[in-house]
């Protein structure tokens, strides 16, 4: 398995897996469907990203496919550029296999290369998975936003997560 950077290659193999994810994932904030994912506009994400200095995808490749993503998504006003706002999702049949965890690893050394201090994600508060992979990686609840998902007509609370580096 590889962890790098996203190319704009990547575009279309990028929309498939978010699409995937979105179809899988039982604690992400869009439902599946509910938002037009192609290659064009995965690759207008992409080279805005790219040319943010405070901003970044990940991807983990396996076999020429892609299974993981980390968008990081850097403060815009001087006050919160340190900051990064991150989104993860994993390929169903790929989770609970250390590719979050490389996924952060990468993070971790992205961010320090280009000054970020502070990293934060939500989380609902009963995705169990996802809270001991960011517990994992350093992440720390700083609060929780409570009845701030709407899921399977119950209200869901989510933690809000933050590292300082």
């Amino acid at each position: 398995m590889i962890i790098r950077g996203v190319k704009s290659t990547d575009a279309e193999k990028l929309a498939y897996l978010i699409k995937e994810v979105g179809n899988s994932a039982k604690y992400m904030l869009w439902e599946a469907d509910e938002r037009r994912i192609q290659a064009d506009n995965q690759l207008e994400m992409i080279e805005s990203m790219q040319a943010s200095e405070n901003s970044t995808i990940l991807v983990a490749e396996m076999d020429e496919d892609l299974v993981g993503y980390l968008f990081a998504m850097g403060g815009k006003a001087r006050r919160n550029k340190h900051s990064v706002y991150i989104v993860i999702g994993i390929l169903q049949g790929k989770r609970e296999q250390g590719i979050g965890t490389k996924l952060f690893k990468k993070l971790d050394h992205w961010a320090k290369q280009h000054h970020i201090h502070r990293l934060e994600l939500t989380v609902a508060t009963k995705n169990e998975a996802g809270l001991s992979l960011y517990k994992k990686a350093g992440f720390e609840i700083e609060g929780t936003k409570r009845h701030s998902l709407l899921i399977d007509d119950e209200f869901v609370d989510e933690y809000n997560m933050a590292k300082l580096l």
